[in-house]
């Protein structure tokens, strides 16, 4: 399909939790499963926004005229989340990881920032509208396609939990999720392939997990912005996973492409189906449902702060990939520390720094061979054979008390039960004593090759020779 021909615009927006408190009270940022304390009942009603004007969404979303339940719990839902008392100032810590990823995306962020409140009456919020900041502003990430601009970074409260529906005109809602600081990054719609807003959303992810974000289901939810020439642009909510993208938006693409046919054009807000296809959910929202929240102060993002920030920035995987190859890591080290053993490389690197691949061996693949050689769980093996246990032998090394061909050995007798200390005591033998037991089997079987006498001397006396002396004895002796 040619894109450019049927000018194609895409932009993205994701909206991903933060691993903090909730944003404008103090409420902990986790999901319950018991039976809930009490249950509240609220109708909606629509509001004006700072235009004057009702938002067409919001109209909508009143003619339907719903009754809300929302289910609380005594100890972890608070006033601020039924709407009874005033929101508390803004989370530090998650207004930090805000500017953090603003800063990642190559943000401008706003020195004063108003909070808004935006009107919501489809129930996901007991107040009847959504508080949300905009923090940041004109950044952008870099795709194989061309660079994608970044329109804005905003921090807003996640919505209410959707328990159920029951019939067309009664939703129950859970609290435990309302409030969870939610960040909103949103893209030009300048992308024109679906390939593209695929790669830039993977790119955004990563991004977002190199920060203080929760994983799991329902943590990150994607939307795309979609229109052809002539075709306001149609919002599809919904997204999971980025792989589903280039479908929905190829078969979006036909569906407005039928619209143009029939004289139509209305954008509208569509809900993302598995198959790829999609189904109405109400008109597009405006600027109208948006005003000012009263009961909290305007926020100020100070120089200082963001340049304190700066210098706490994370380093994104590929950064790090690049630098673990310059340490000369195979990209099977490579993809083995990345999975969860970065910050511990790290630790031992500082206490012996002269060999990246032994401290990488050493944390993942001889952890996984003895694993798999005692039949040990790798969570046993990890616990036996933890940081201290691996920096402790590192230490030994340093001071050349043990070679780098004991340390699989010493970590062996370690999991066999030996107490640390004593598996690193090994018993060396001199250069004499080596060279007079090489000797000996040249003597006892001749005519192998040096490196059949190896193998027959590595297994007698495995861990108490240098290898590297040995092969070099052996050379001599067989020509």
């Amino acid at each position: 399909m040619d894109y450019n021909k049927i000018g194609l615009k895409v932009g993205l927006e994701i909206h991903q939790q933060l691993d903090t408190g909730k944003l404008f009270c103090r409420c902990p940022s986790y999901l319950r499963k018991e039976v809930p304390d009490f249950i509240v009942k609220r109708r909606l009603h629509k509001v004006a926004g700072e235009t004057g004007d009702i938002d067409a969404a919001v109209e909508y979303e009143a003619s339907l005229n719903k009754e809300f339940e929302y289910q609380g719990y005594d100890n972890t839902t608070c006033l601020v989340e039924l709407d009874e008392e005033p929101p508390k100032e803004i989370n530090e810590e998650a207004l930090n990881e805000a500017i953090k990823i603003s800063l990642l995306l190559n943000c401008e962020i706003y020195p004063v920032v108003q909070i808004m409140r935006k009107t919501v009456i489809d129930g996901s919020n007991t107040s009847g509208f959504q508080r949300t900041t905009l923090i940041a502003h004109s950044g952008e990430i870099e795709t194989s396609f061309g660079k994608v601009p970044v329109e804005s970074v905003a921090l807003e409260e996640d919505s209410a939990r959707l328990v159920s529906e029951k019939g067309s005109d009664k939703v129950t809602f859970r609290l435990d999720r309302l409030g969870i600081p939610l960040i909103e990054i949103a893209t030009a719609p300048t992308m024109n392939s679906p390939e593209q807003v695929k790669e830039a959303a993977l790119k955004i992810g990563e991004i977002l997990r190199a920060c203080k974000v929760r994983r799991g289901i329902g943590t990150i939810r994607q939307d795309v912005n979609v229109s052809i020439r002539g075709h306001d642009k149609a919002e599809i909510k919904g997204f999971q996973e980025p792989r589903t993208m280039i479908t929905t938006i190829e078969k979006e693409i036909e569906r407005q492409k039928e619209e143009l046919k029939k004289g139509k054009k209305e954008g509208e807000v569509r809900n993302s189906l598995p198959d790829g296809s999609t189904n109405f959910l109400r008109p597009s929202p405006g600027r109208a449902r948006m005003y000012p929240e009263t009961d909290l102060p305007l926020l100020k993002i100070s120089r200082e702060r963001i340049n304190k920030i700066k210098k706490q920035l994370p380093k994104l995987k590929n950064e790090i990939r690049d630098e673990l190859k310059k340490k000369g890591l195979t990209d099977e080290l490579i993809n083995l520390i990345l999975d969860g053993h970065l910050d511990e490389f790290e630790t031992l690197m500082r206490v012996y720094n002269k060999d990246a691949n032994l401290v990488a061996k050493m944390t993942t693949l001889w952890r996984r061979d003895i694993s798999a050689k005692t039949a040990k769980s790798m969570k046993e093996i990890n616990d036996i054979l933890n940081e201290r246990a691996l920096e402790k032998i590192l230490e030994v090394l340093t001071e050349n008390k043990i070679s780098k061909g004991d340390i699989k050995t010493i970590m062996e007798k370690i999991v066999s039960g030996e107490k640390l200390e004593n598996s690193l005591k090994t018993e060396k033998l001199s250069d004499d004593e080596l060279e007079e037991e090489i000797s000996k089997f040249v003597k006892e079987k001749p005519g192998l090759s040096a490196k059949a006498y190896m193998g027959l001397i590595m297994k007698q006396f495995k861990g108490k020779i240098d290898a590297k002396k040995a092969m070099e004895i052996l050379e001599k002796m067989v020509k």
